[in-house]
């Protein structure tokens, strides 16, 4: 009888140290630079042992399969995970058990159309650039809240955001428009809707607004001018809007040209006065408080200062001279810029030039 007990006890040792060292001492059974362990939902925990140990995360199946059956008011979450250093079984267990998935920032910057994400998240290789496109152009997420709305531009909120490494279009889009409403509801919570504009078109107004200007104090001001010269029925002239336009129909070759101002399209604010059909990009919050209560003023007309912002005019003739002053100013910069690159003394002068980003002064003169 002793001797059977000293067996057992012998025994019981040997199991204790083979799950001790199993369980607590750290390992590393892949490469250096890491491996991804894709747990399917629904997954056995017995066939997530297998998983782990076939990844070389944990040093035996068996002894991961005891550990997590031991706890078994825990659930191993699907998902991807990352692992990237030696670990052992119980913090493998704890990664599993909170769910702490491996995941990418994505950074969305304000004014960014679907084009624009579209070619970011192929680039960071989430998806292709067709399939955002093809979940981007499908309105049924926001119907509800915008019926009128052509597509998801102007409701994929500009944020960071976490995704997998592969996450699908659909639900990068749906992650997108999630934060949209939120965000819309804190926007059109506290902000009075002063024009009485619907969701579409305030977010379309954003979406002009965004695209005009980068100065967040300039944002109620512009959509101001943009509120004048809709009272008024004049054509909103925006450039931002023909870019639009030229995207839409494969068209846009990187930069806007005098020559492509009258392209027909319902978005072309040249061609068309009233707001186009939808919004042109994805605004922020500053842009869509600025919409939906843009600033009172005798404005009319705004134009690039080569500054950043912009110089604004109640006259036409104000804005020809505004105009004026800023082609002068333009020219006096190339010409320093020019006489820097003759000179390798010269220091260069920094300083943005342009309207926004656009080609041509924006709104340019009422027809």
């Amino acid at each position: 009888m002793r001797r059977r007990l000293g067996l057992l006890f012998v025994g019981l040792l040997v199991i204790a140290g083979w799950l001790g060292v199993s369980l607590l001492l750290p390992y590393q059974g892949f490469s250096s630079q890491g491996t991804y362990v894709d747990v399917p939902r629904g997954a056995s925990r017995r066939s997530i042992a297998g998983l782990l140990e076939s990844a070389g995360v944990v040093r035996n199946r068996w002894a991961f399969e005891i550990l997590s059956r031991l706890r078994p008011r825990r659930t191993l979450e699907a998902g991807e995970y990352f692992f990237d250093r030696p670990v052992t079984s119980l913090d493998v267990f704890e990664t599993l058990a909170g769910g702490r998935v491996y995941v990418r920032e994505l950074v969305i910057p304000e004014g960014f159309s679907m084009f624009d994400i579209a070619a970011l998240v192929e680039h960071q290789q989430f998806t292709t650039r067709e399939e955002f496109l093809a979940a981007a152009s499908n309105p049924a997420p926001i119907r509800d809240l915008a019926p009128g709305a052509p597509s998801l531009e102007g409701f994929l909120f500009p944020a960071t955001y976490e995704f997998p490494r592969h996450p699908s279009a659909e639900d990068m889009v749906t992650a997108m428009v999630k934060r949209f409403r939120r965000e819309w509801a804190a926007v059109s919570s506290e902000t009075t809707n002063t024009s009485g504009l619907s969701v579409n078109q305030a977010v379309t107004l954003a979406s002009l607004v965004e695209r005009e200007t980068p100065k967040p104090d300039e944002r109620p001001l512009v959509a101001g001018v943009f509120a004048n010269r809709l009272r008024e029925r004049l054509p909103l002239q925006c450039d931002p809007t023909v870019v639009y336009a030229l995207e839409l129909a494969g068209k846009y070759g990187g930069s806007l040209q005098a020559a492509s101002l009258p392209f027909e399209s319902p978005y072309n604010t040249y061609r068309h006065t009233g707001l186009p059909p939808g919004p042109i990009a994805n605004p922020g919050s500053a842009s869509l408080r600025a919409a939906l209560d843009p600033q009172e003023t005798d404005y009319f007309y705004f134009v690039a200062n080569t500054e950043g912002g912009h110089l604004f005019g109640k006259t036409l003739a104000e804005h020809d001279r505004n105009v004026a002053l800023y082609r002068h100013r333009l020219a006096e910069e190339r010409t320093a810029e020019s006489a820097s690159k003759s000179d390798p003394s010269t220091p260069i002068q920094s300083g943005s030039t342009g309207s926004a980003g656009n080609a041509a002064p924006s709104p340019r003169r009422s027809p």
